[in-house]
């Protein structure tokens, strides 16, 4: 038997974590936090209730660690990317915003967004872990690359923090525009790339600063 047709039980013990993950996500997704079931996660990933327990304490860890395994993952990439990152800010920005992008309109962070804006009031650690690691995180890298920017003559001198905040949320509302093109009738002939350039032409013509303004910054630098 090919290891494509095989069951998912007989997969390799250390394939289990995003085994067990890949099927929390889906039930949680189904279900919501509250109401889904260890037994309902085991059973989707072909496990036993009792092999969870030797990775997850219980939902709520399962839980932190589907938010880490797909929303914190994403922003620990662009972290290390930032930190080795050669190009100009505005490049970095792109980059970093195309891959924030693509994970929007991903199929793992709708259920994401659902679960979070619909049950995690009932659940106030889970939202300040979520606000945390997710939110503020993200917010910080966004302005590191901005602030990078404003140091280096490319952007205006804004406050990163909010100019992050401003940025990442019509990022979040148009990916779920996306996802209804069939109510949202103007989107209806635009692809996703041709969003993500909207929004990027929008943003950066707000953020980069005009072709005098940085002559002048260049000859002031030079005096």
């Amino acid at each position: 038997m090919s290891a494509a047709l095989q069951p998912r039980w007989h997969r390799l013990p250390e394939e289990r974590p995003a085994q067990i993950l890949d099927a929390a996500l889906d039930v949680f997704a189904e279900r919501g936090v509250v109401a889904a079931r260890l037994e309902d996660i085991a059973k989707r990933a072909g496990l036993s209730k009792g092999t969870i327990y030797l990775y997850f304490p219980n939902k709520e860890a399962l839980f932190r660690e589907v938010i880490r395994h797909t929303a914190v993952s994403q922003i620990e990439t662009g972290e290390r990317d930032f930190e080795q990152a050669i190009l100009s800010a505005t490049v970095s920005l792109e980059r970093h915003m195309r891959r924030y992008w693509t994970f929007i309109r991903s199929a793992k962070f709708a259920p994401i967004f659902r679960l979070i804006h619909a049950e995690l009031s009932q659940h106030p650690d889970l939202a300040r872990f979520y606000a945390e690691e997710v939110v503020t995180r993200g917010h910080r890298l966004l302005a590191s690359i901005i602030r990078r920017g404003i140091e280096q003559g490319e952007f205006r001198d804004v406050d990163p923090l909010v100019a992050a905040r401003m940025l990442s949320a019509p990022f979040v509302m148009h990916g779920i525009w996306c996802g209804h093109r069939e109510a949202f009738t103007w989107m209806a002939k635009k692809s996703d790339d041709e969003v993500f350039a909207d929004l990027m032409t929008y943003n950066l013509s707000t953020l980069c600063m005009p072709p005098a303004a940085k002559r002048r910054k260049r000859v002031a630098r030079a005096r």
